[in-house]
């Protein structure tokens, strides 16, 4: 975990401007856009990949989607639609190993 990137960046060693941030989950810009509004919701919770998710988990995941609605709606692509987005393992192109979400949107 010391060397996870999004654990760094909830540590706040690496700087970022959070667009959302509570208890559990944090948001902020993805550095590599996909789309117009391309943003990541990240637990603080460090979880490696959806495969070790545990029945526990399961309000933190809700907290990630409910996250994402309202950013949807602040961001102004929740009538427009948009698109939420997890990689699962190398395979499925998960490049960081701390679960997250992509809110991905803006085309329209």
């Amino acid at each position: 975990m010391s060397e996870c990137l999004f654990c760094k960046i909830i540590g706040r060693e690496i700087p970022t401007d959070f667009v959302f941030e509570d208890q559990e989950v944090v948001a902020f810009k993805d550095i590599n856009p996909q789309a117009p509004l391309h943003l990541l919701i990240v637990p603080r919770k460090h979880i490696e990949t959806v495969n070790v998710l545990t029945p526990e988990d399961a309000p933190l995941i809700s907290r990630m989607i409910l996250a994402a609605r309202d950013l949807a709606k602040r961001f102004g692509v929740a009538q427009s639609g948009y698109r939420l987005v997890v990689n699962v393992e190398k395979g499925g192109g998960q490049e960081i190993f701390h679960i997250h979400m992509h809110l991905l949107g803006g085309w329209c």
